[in-house]
């Protein structure tokens, strides 16, 4: 399994857990990227795949980023590995210009 395969695991274990946080309001959670952002770090194995602890508010933006991005083109498949490719791009970038 690569890593965009594992990510797309930790994306889809967190939509599963959002899910039954956010049972009770039938999953409508307008702070969902926050919520996602929390848990991705602290956890699940995000950090670790990403290479780094990615900081909260810049993984708050690329998943929003995202979901506007999964929206607008609606590709076909499944909106995990999309995700999935996105942050690994979006971080890998990151890291590189810290190291520039």
């Amino acid at each position: 399994m690569d890593k965009q395969e594992e990510i797309a695991d930790v994306l889809h274990e967190a939509a599963e857990t959002h899910h039954i946080v956010y049972k009770i309001a039938d999953g409508d959670d307008p702070n969902w990227a926050s919520w996602y952002a929390d848990w991705l770090i602290d956890l699940s194995t995000l950090p670790g795949l990403l290479g780094s602890i990615p900081v909260r508010s810049e993984l708050v933006y690329a998943l929003v980023m995202c979901d506007k991005e999964f929206t607008s083109q609606q590709p076909s498949g499944k909106w995990e590995p999309y995700y999935a490719n996105r942050l690994l791009d979006h971080f890998a970038r990151l890291i590189a210009e810290k190291t520039a």
